[in-house]
């Protein structure tokens, strides 16, 4: 997590960094009619590093990307520095602690739920079910390990954003040392019960493996938490 919040923090003065450069490079016309502008190049490669940065740390649903996205569109120091003002607003809370630890917090408890409820469905011998849901818990905790460490979870096809499937997040996750090839290996079986499960070959895994399951991808995601 450390490491993570390094990167994040790096990367959000890297963008302040850019911002400055690009406000440095004001011109003010003369005339009755004055404007301000800075160089069109710089604000470009502001505008869409800081919107990429925004989008893939939160979502374009979130009210940094949307401001962002709304307010800062002209090549203009005005626009330029309220720019700065939203990425200084989300390096406070990268410097604080409060993205990642937030976020860990809200999926955790949700994930929990969700894992005891399987559980509760093994109990009562429904082990297909229960399959299903761990592995769609784990699915999703695989999407979130990659936002925070900065691993997209679209790709584009046919010009249109679609998402990664879960094996290529897995090796993806592997491959950027998030986590051993042990625990993608591991991953792989455990993705494949769940897809035996939801395409009705129960009789290729049985309860035992349920309960195994579970108590492995419990483990896994306590040891790489958000």
């Amino acid at each position: 997590m450390l490491t993570t919040l390094k990167q994040f923090s790096d990367r959000i003065n890297q963008l302040i960094d850019i911002a400055n450069r690009t406000l440095a490079t004001k011109q003010t016309s003369s005339g009755r009619f004055s404007s301000s502008r800075v160089d069109s190049e710089l604000f470009v490669e502001f505008r869409t590093s800081s919107l990429s940065f925004i989008l893939n740390l939160y979502d374009e649903k979130h009210p940094y990307y949307k401001d962002f996205n709304e307010i800062v569109e002209r090549a203009s120091p005005h626009d330029t520095e309220r720019g700065r003002g939203i990425l200084n607003s989300i390096k406070t809370e990268i410097d604080g602690g409060w993205l990642v630890t937030l976020k860990g917090v809200v999926s955790a408890e949700i994930f929990s739920d969700f894992l005891e409820m399987a559980n509760h469905l093994l109990k009562e011998g429904y082990k297909d079910p229960a399959a299903v849901m761990i592995g769609s818990v784990l699915e999703e905790h695989l999407r979130q390990l990659c936002g925070k460490n900065g691993i997209p979870t679209e790709h584009t096809k046919t010009g249109k954003p679609v998402s990664k499937k879960a094996d290529l997040l897995n090796a993806e996750l592997a491959g950027a040392g998030v986590y051993n090839k042990l625990d993608q290996k591991n991953v792989t079986a455990w993705l494949d019960l769940r897809n035996k499960a939801a395409h009705g070959k129960y009789g290729e895994y049985s309860q035992q493996q349920v309960e195994f399951m579970l108590q492995t991808v419990t483990e896994f995601m306590t040891r790489n938490s958000l």
